[in-house]
């Protein structure tokens, strides 16, 4: 694609900088009615990132969960997570954290199976994260009883930034992101004096 006008570009980055989710190469033709191909669209999305390192932008495009989605960079995270930290700290559970990462690991892998890996029960974090969508029902198991499968989601994938579950972390990795986890919520905890009034953030705090 051979310098794509002004008008092509800002359409594009309007439209990912509005979505909440990553946006698919599909959604993008669909809503702007261009003829573009996929790779027009990555050229696109590079011609735009470089203006963002070109004028010392704190963001960037990526292509995560098989879409494009504005992230910041990596230098700012820091001070990203002590912003958001209340906000994740209602979003997920430890628990709903641990049982994620097992079925991130094991999909398909029913409800059985997890608790035999936890050692407790998974169903309140099973159905939590049923209602989040980053999870969902795979089918049944070929054992006694035809149990359900659990799989991840795309809204997994776009949670932890990974374009695919090739991407997975390691599992130390995941215990990583656990212990940062309990870290968020200790600086929501200490950088907090008064309580957040309803609808400030949107959900409340699991608890088990």
């Amino acid at each position: 694609m051979q310098d794509p006008d002004r008008h092509i570009l800002q359409s594009i980055e309007a439209l990912i900088f509005a979505s909440e989710e990553a946006i698919t190469f599909q959604t993008i033709c669909q809503v702007t009615g261009f003829d573009l191909k996929y790779r027009d669209l990555e050229e696109i999305v590079d011609s735009l990132n470089h203006e963002y390192e070109a004028t010392g932008r704190t963001f960037r495009i990526h292509c995560i969960a098989g879409g494009f989605r504005f992230l910041s960079q990596p230098e700012h995270g820091d001070l990203i997570r002590k912003l958001l930290a209340p906000v994740i700290q209602r979003r997920l559970s430890r628990s709903m954290l641990e049982v994620l990462a097992v079925v991130a690991w094991h999909q398909p892998v029913t409800r059985g199976e997890i608790q035999q890996i936890r050692g407790v029960s998974p169903d309140y974090a099973l159905d939590r994260l049923l209602e989040r969508s980053l999870i969902d029902v795979r089918g049944r198991a070929d054992s006694p009883g035809r149990p359900l499968q659990y799989g991840t989601t795309s809204e997994f994938l776009d949670l932890f930034h990974l374009p695919s579950l090739k991407e997975l972390p390691k599992l130390r990795e995941i215990r990583e992101i656990l212990q940062e986890h309990e870290e968020q919520q200790y600086l929501s905890a200490a950088s907090i004096d008064e309580p957040i009034e309803s609808g400030q953030t949107g959900e409340l705090q699991d608890t088990e």
